[in-house]
This record gives C-alpha cells, structure tokens and sequence, in this order.
C-alpha cells in the first residue's frame, strides 16, 4: 500500500519520524534562547538605568524619577535578570539535545522549567506595564495625572524595555511548543 493509502486510512501515527528530526527543533530552540537572552538582559539594562531628573523653579529643587521608584518597574528589573541567567543555564541543555535529539527526561524538565519562567516573566512585565500605563494615561477617577508629559524621556525608557520582556515572553512561548512538539515525535518514533 503506498504512503498516501495508509494516510487516509488513519495509519500516520504509525508512519516512521526520521532520525535526526529533531536536531532542527534544537537548533531552533538555541536560537530562540539566544534571542531570550538578548531580550530580557536588555529590557533588564534598560530599565535599570532608566532615570530623568527635571528642574523646578530654581536649580537646587529637583524632581528625579528612577526605575527603583516603583516597586513594580524593581520586580520587572529582578525578573528579566533571572530570566536572562536562565536563559544562560539553560543553553548546555539546549546543546545537548542538539547532540542527542532522543534526551527524553531533559526536555520534559526543560518544559516545565521554561513554563515556570513564563509565568514569573509574565506577571514582572504585566506588573511594569500596568504602571507603564498610567504614567501614560493617568486615572482620572482617582485624579492621578498622566506624568509622561513631563517625564518623556523616562516613559521612553520604561516602554521601550517592555517591549524586550514581552519578546521574551514569546520566545518562552514558542521554545515550550517546541519542546512539545519533539517529545510527540519521539513518542510516535517509540511506538
């Protein structure tokens, strides 16, 4: 019977997965790691160093905002670092599913480890953009104004690093469907 007959009868799990499958899907994921890597270590950067300081009527009263002003934009700095050391940790693994794509026991660890960094990259750069958000457009029921206006340079900053967490949060994203995807190939090459 040839391959599309067996297709179409419902006979594809018991096809056989080439070998070396998932060395593409490790590679990918290295990649995705470095790029990970880039993301949160710059979001990190960029908000750590985020400050603005502005002059009010003389030069000896000063108004300063900084990153560790806001409990919330320190909880995102703190996050982003250990994302990026994870991200770092977790390349010998990615190498050795590179060399040996039928590592079974690592990429389930390397799964649940990579959702426990999703959910805590998650909510450090949900809790910055809440804050993002309302220097932005303040809150006109409690009458807090939008600081932007004074602080653009700062807001900047803090927008900008936002955008490298919310980077990392899909690489997270795409490296968990990948590892997924090569333990379901494996399983099908078992059977």
């Amino acid at each position: 019977m040839s391959k599309a007959g067996r297709l179409e009868e419902g006979d594809a799990s018991k096809l056989p997965v080439p070998v070396g499958s998932n060395k593409g899907i490790s590679v990918m994921d290295l990649i995705l790691r470095l790029v990970g890597i880039a993301g949160t270590l710059g979001a990190a950067i960029a908000m750590g160093t985020n400050e603005q300081t502005l002059p009010f009527f003389t030069r000896f009263v000063r108004f300063n905002a900084q990153y560790d002003d806001f409990r919330s934009f320190r909880l995102f700095v703190v996050v982003n670092a250990i994302a990026s050391a994870y991200f770092v940790l977790t390349m010998p693994l990615s190498i050795v599913h590179i060399i040996r794509s039928v590592a079974r026991g690592s990429r389930i660890l390397l799964i649940i480890l990579d959702t426990i960094m999703l959910a805590l990259l998650t909510a450090g750069a949900s809790a910055a953009a809440s804050i993002v958000y309302l220097a932005h457009n303040g809150n006109s029921s409690t009458n807090w104004l939008p600081v932007c206006q004074q602080y653009g340079d700062f807001c900047q900053g803090a927008s900008g690093s936002l955008i490298g967490s919310f980077g990392a949060i899909v690489v997270l994203v795409l490296t968990i469907l990948l590892g997924a995807i090569a333990l379901s190939r494996q399983a099908k090459r078992v059977l």
